[in-house]
C-alpha cells in the first residue's frame, strides 16, 4: 500500500517544462556571469582590495574575462560529449560576459591607471608585450560581440562561423596576456592555458570523432 502511494505521488509530481528549464538555465548563467562583478563591487565598497586597489581591479576583471571565455569554449565539447542540448544557449551569453569583463578591464587600465592620457596609454601598450597581446585580444573580441545576434548570423551566413573562429586565437592571446602580466605567480595562468589548450584540442575533428566513437562503445 505504501509503495502504491509513493508510486502515485511520483507519477503526479509535475515535470519542469522546457521553458521552465530554460528559465533556470538563464538564471544560472546570469548568476555565474555577474558574480565576479558583484564580488568586486563588494570588496571595493568595503575597502578589501588591498594596498593596490587599481591593480587588484585590473587583475580581477581580467581573470573574470578569461573564466567566462573558457566556460564559453567549454560549451561545445560539453554539448557533444554529454549530449547537453542547451549548450548553445549558454555559449553566447558567457561569451558576452567575457567581453563585458574585458571592457571593464581595459576601462580601468586607461581611466583609473592612466587617467585617459592617450600618449601614455599608447606608449604602455606598445612598450609592454602583455599589454600589446591583451589589446589585440580586446580588438578581436569587438566584432564577435557585435555579430553575436541571430540577425547578424543570418546576414553573414557561412562567414559568421569563420569570423567566430577568431575566438580560438583570442583565447590563446588572453592566456598569453595573463601569463606575461603576472610576476612570480604562474600557477593560475598556466592552469587556464592548459584548460584552453584542452578545449581547443577537443575541437580537432580527429579527436572529436575518436571521443564520439568511444562514447558510443561505452
Amino acid at each position: 500500500m505504501t509503495q502504491r502511494i509513493e508510486a502515485t505521488s511520483t507519477e503526479r509530481r509535475p515535470r519542469l517544462s522546457r521553458e521552465g528549464r530554460r528559465r533556470l538555465l538563464r538564471l544560472a548563467y546570469h548568476a555565474v556571469g555577474l558574480f565576479p562583478l558583484a564580488w568586486l563591487l563588494f570588496d571595493f565598497w568595503f575597502g578589501l582590495l588591498g594596498t593596490e586597489p587599481i591593480r587588484a581591479m585590473i587583475l580581477r576583471t581580467g581573470k573574470a574575462a578569461i573564466i567566462m571565455l573558457t566556460l564559453s569554449l567549454a560549451c561545445t565539447p560539453a554539448g557533444y560529449l554529454f549530449r547537453w542540448k542547451e549548450a548553445t544557449l549558454v555559449r553566447r551569453p558567457l561569451g558576452l560576459y567575457a567581453f563585458m569583463y574585458v571592457c571593464l578591464h581595459f576601462l580601468i587600465f586607461i581611466w583609473l591607471d592612466y587617467a585617459l592620457i592617450v600618449p601614455l596609454i599608447v606608449e604602455e601598450i606598445v612598450a609592454r608585450r602583455y599589454a600589446l597581446v591583451g589589446f589585440a585580444a580586446f580588438l578581436l573580441l569587438i566584432p564577435l560581440a557585435i555579430t553575436s545576434t541571430k540577425g547578424w548570423q543570418k546576414r553573414l551566413g557561412k562567414r559568421w562561423k569563420t569570423l567566430h573562429k577568431l575566438v580560438y586565437l583570442i583565447a590563446v592571446l588572453a592566456v598569453t596576456h595573463y601569463i606575461w602580466l603576472v610576476k612570480n605567480a604562474y600557477t593560475q595562468p598556466l592552469l587556464f592555458a592548459a584548460a584552453v589548450g584542452l578545449l581547443l584540442l577537443l575541437r580537432v575533428p580527429a579527436v572529436k570523432q575518436a571521443l564520439l566513437r568511444a562514447r558510443r562503445r561505452g
